[in-house]
């Protein structure tokens, strides 16, 4: 029977799989989202494109299938760009429906017209506008297919209002889900001899692909062969802190000793992610060691320095084959001690203590909570099973350094260092694990750019936990002002509402009766009780935690 492209466009992302579309929706694909009326995908409303984009972003990071966003024309495009440069540069299957003008109004200056092919072609890997009805459902198939493809990332497809009106008898496509390649006998002949060979080699782990749990058996082997496993930035979850070979992870944040060994590494195997300057400290180390790239991008974007072999495969066909080997061959004639050595030191660095290290100043007197203190307790309550969610700023460290992950698909940050993924990734987790806490870690800065993503939570019955690190300062960027231009600071104050106030205004506003558990911490023997009280909590629950503006990062050397 005859039916509409927008139908269609619908039928073939139910047919896909896909459980969950998030939308601010518009008069410019009203047909799509008449479609989505008496379809199974949820339709998720959320107030802002930027935070749609960062909840399928987050959707797709933590399951492993494209995610999905949809907004309308010129306005609401331009505010989901965030999400697009955050997936093309995290390397994220994520494909935007972007509402359009009629065709008949194409470069007429027509309201909110704009240039969907100018605007993204230099931050997605497609750009598509499905001007025939006919092929509106094999288009979309294409998008999907395309996002998860090689290196995963963004695809954009535009929707002229008027196409998506139009019947077509066109069936629904069968979309084949892609075999990730296997590696060759050969390959793996020539990865074992450059294994066995070397002295001290490592493990780098990252990117997405580790939601079938095999970071943890490649860690297991590796472990064996007294092989250390360091992780991109972010990008940690992909292994369990718990392992033997869990050796920390590179990029803001870590430990100096972490830097050193992957500096002082003579094989470097990267499985997932790349030598990028945020492994290596902007490019200045980890460049002399023989490199093995794992990845399914033949080009090897991101990648800088040499590359000695490259195999195609996803971590799960990696792994499998890797530890199909002989462990004993793999060891040669290595002992435990490089790779202990390096297990050791980041377990001193995430060790639970006082923030000492992390004091104002002498002549300063120190105000608000100790986040050493309360992100240890936040860890021991954790026991390393929830997701974390995190958007950017120096309120994060504390999280990346003293928090476990002991499940894949535990951690969605924006590794492109966007600001305001926080509260829109931690509604996206809470609705796709109901079963399983989620939990953001945010500063005053970045929770206030999506932070209206709470209605969305209430709205459609997430219960995440929103920790709020306020000290009233863009501190990331007080952090360079005092390395470039001390005692110089501009442009980086800010004045703050309660937060706990603003979430218990939500209170009962979704319908059902859900409350808004907001509370406000402003010493540190006062946090343990608010966590335990926010933990259960029976809706949403934030705690704004107030601390010293003059607290800087904790420092990189774990022996402080």
């Amino acid at each position: 029977m005859p039916r509409s492209a927008g139908h269609l466009i619908v039928d073939t992302l139910d047919s896909a799989g896909i459980e969950r579309v998030y939308a601010v929706p518009g008069e410019s694909y009203l047909d799509v989202l008449d479609g989505l009326y008496d379809s199974p995908i949820e339709t998720v409303v959320c107030r802002q494109e930027g935070g749609a984009g960062f909840m399928a972003l987050a959707e797709s990071r933590l399951t492993g299938r494209p995610g999905i966003a949809m907004v309308t024309r010129g306005p609401g495009a331009a505010n989901a760009m965030i999400s697009i440069h955050t997936a093309w540069q995290d390397a994220t299957a994520l494909v935007l429906f972007v509402g359009l003008v009629p065709t008949a109004d194409r470069e007429r200056g027509s309201f909110q017209e704009f240039s969907l092919p100018e605007w993204f072609s230099s931050t997605a890997k497609r750009v598509i506008t499905i001007d025939d009805e006919h092929r509106a459902g094999e288009l979309t198939a294409e998008a999907l297919r395309i996002a998860a493809a090689g290196r995963p990332g963004p695809v954009v497809v535009g929707l002229p209002e008027d196409v998506l009106v139009r019947l077509t008898e066109a069936p629904t496509p069968r979309i084949a889900e892609a075999a990730p390649p296997i590696p060759a006998s050969a390959e793996l002949e020539s990865l074992t001899a450059r294994i066995a060979d070397a002295s001290r080699p490592a493990f780098v782990l990252g990117g997405d692909g580790w939601q079938t749990g095999c970071g943890a058996d490649l860690a297991r082997f590796a472990a064996s062969v007294g092989v250390p496993v360091l992780c991109d930035w972010r990008a940690y979850d992909a292994v369990p802190h718990g392992s033997r070979a869990w050796a920390g992870w590179l990029g803001y944040g870590r430990a100096d000793a972490v830097a050193r060994g992957f500096a002082e590494a003579d094989l470097l195997v990267f499985v997932g992610c790349t030598r990028s300057d945020v492994a290596s400290d902007g490019y200045s180390i980890g460049f002399d060691a023989e490199t093995v790239l794992v990845s399914l991008d033949t080009e090897a974007t991101q990648h800088a320095g040499r590359i000695d072999q490259h195999i195609l495969a996803s971590p799960r066909t990696f792994t499998e084959a890797l530890t199909s080997l002989n462990a004993d061959v793999l060891r040669g004639g290595r002992s435990d001690g490089w790779m202990e050595e390096r297990v050791a030191a980041q377990a001193r660095f995430a060790a639970h203590r006082p923030d000492a290290e992390a004091q104002p100043p002498a002549e300063h007197t120190r105000t608000g909570v100790d986040l050493g203190v309360a992100f240890g307790i936040l860890d021991d309550r954790l026991g390393g099973e929830a997701i974390l969610t995190y958007g950017a700023g120096n309120a994060t460290i504390w999280g990346h350094r003293f928090i476990r992950h002991q499940r894949p698909t535990s951690l969605v940050g924006a590794r492109n260092g966007a600001m305001g993924l926080a509260v829109p990734g931690t509604v996206a987790a809470s609705l796709t694990f109901p079963d399983r806490r989620a939990v953001a870690i945010c500063g005053d800065g970045d929770f206030l750019m999506n932070g209206q993503e709470i209605a969305t939570a209430f709205a459609h019955g997430a219960t995440p936990l929103i920790i709020v690190i306020d000290n009233g300062v863009y501190g990331t960027i007080v952090s360079h002002q005092e390395n470039h231009y001390p005692g110089r600071p501009s442009g980086t104050r800010m004045v703050n509402p309660d937060f706990a106030s603003w979430m218990r205004a939500f209170n009962g506003q979704d319908g059902a009766g859900m409350s808004g558990h907001g509370e406000r911490v402003e010493a540190t023997e006062d946090f343990a009780p608010a966590l335990e009280r926010a933990l259960t909590a029976d809706g949403p629950a934030l705690i704004h935690v107030l601390i010293d503006p003059a607290t800087m990062p904790p420092a990189a050397d774990e022996t402080t």
